[in-house]
């Protein structure tokens, strides 16, 4: 299961802490300073999982990470106790960096450094310094599964949380949280071309012509000097028309085109399986447990 910040896993995890910040409380290993909290790392689920603490001068500012059942938050929740965590525990552990890949072989290397001190705290005070490491009993198989079956609620020393020691910590639930995310899918070019083709015309026109028509006078009729009026150079001037046709191209709006894009909406229904947290009391004799909300 992966591993993230809290802050990249929800921005607003303050809320948790009633608007408390985690980051940067001081850790202490009994009356002793050992540094501060770096980070929080939670699951896919949102679970805590790891606190990664800042050693500090304790162990020339090494990061380490602290399963979160070994972690006891004050009742002011001003510091957080690491139960059990020695200095020789915290130079076996691997450092912690921004960059490191954190899957269940590393895990497994941090889990190997804690489970002999889990194993034995509820049978024996804790002890200090490097006699921790060199009494520690060796790690059996039969603590864990391998990296297929393994899952943290087999190691509830390591990583449940309680309403003794985490009162300050809220149980997270999942739920489905719906977003949309604009994309581009497509894209619509309307453009224009010139096309050509002949046209043809016809437009009727009219052509004057001179007619002359000779109208012969009656042949054998005699006038009178008088009436004769003998001319040379007489001239009948007409003048002639015709229509000329023209040609002329003009542009005009044959039609027009709006471009625009509309909304269609439609609901998109997605089913996934939510998981959520709930508080384990187990009561033994004749405790008097009493739950406020």
């Amino acid at each position: 299961m992966a591993l993230h910040k809290i802050a990249d896993f929800n921005p607003d995890y303050k809320q948790h802490f009633n608007g408390r910040e985690i980051k940067g409380l001081d850790v202490y290993a009994g009356e002793e300073k050992i540094g501060s909290v770096d980070d929080v790392l939670v699951d896919d689920g949102g679970r805590f999982r790891y606190l990664v603490i800042n050693t500090g001068v304790w162990i020339v500012g090494k990061k380490v990470l602290l399963p979160i059942g070994l972690a006891h938050v004050s009742a002011d929740s001003t510091r957080i106790y690491a139960q059990n965590l020695t200095k020789a525990q915290a130079e076996a552990l691997p450092e912690f960096t921004d960059d490191l890949k954190i899957d269940y072989d590393r895990e497994e290397q941090i889990r190997n450094v804690y489970r002999p001190a889990t194993s034995m705290q509820q049978n024996r005070p804790p002890m200090t310094g490097a006699e921790d490491m060199r009494n520690m009993p060796p790690t059996t198989t039969s603590m864990v599964a391998d990296r297929d079956t393994y899952n943290y609620d087999k190691e509830p020393n390591l990583y449940n949380l309680n309403e003794q020691n985490h009162s300050s910590l809220k149980l997270y639930e999942e739920r489905l949280v719906t977003t949309t995310n604009r994309q581009k899918t497509g894209e619509a070019i309307v453009s224009k071309h010139i096309e050509t083709e002949t046209a043809t015309a016809s437009v009727p026109v009219e052509k004057e012509r001179i007619v002359v028509e000779r109208i012969p006078g009656n042949s054998g009729s005699v006038v009178t000097p008088s009436d004769t009026n003998f001319q040379s150079g007489e001239v009948a001037r007409m003048e002639v028309y015709e229509e000329v046709p023209e040609f002329h191209k003009e542009a005009f709006v044959r039609e027009e085109v709006r471009v625009s894009k509309v909304v269609d909406k439609e609901t998109v229904t997605a089913q996934e399986q939510l998981r959520r947290e709930e508080l384990d009391v187990n009561v033994e004799g004749h405790s008097v447990v009493e739950t406020k909300n």
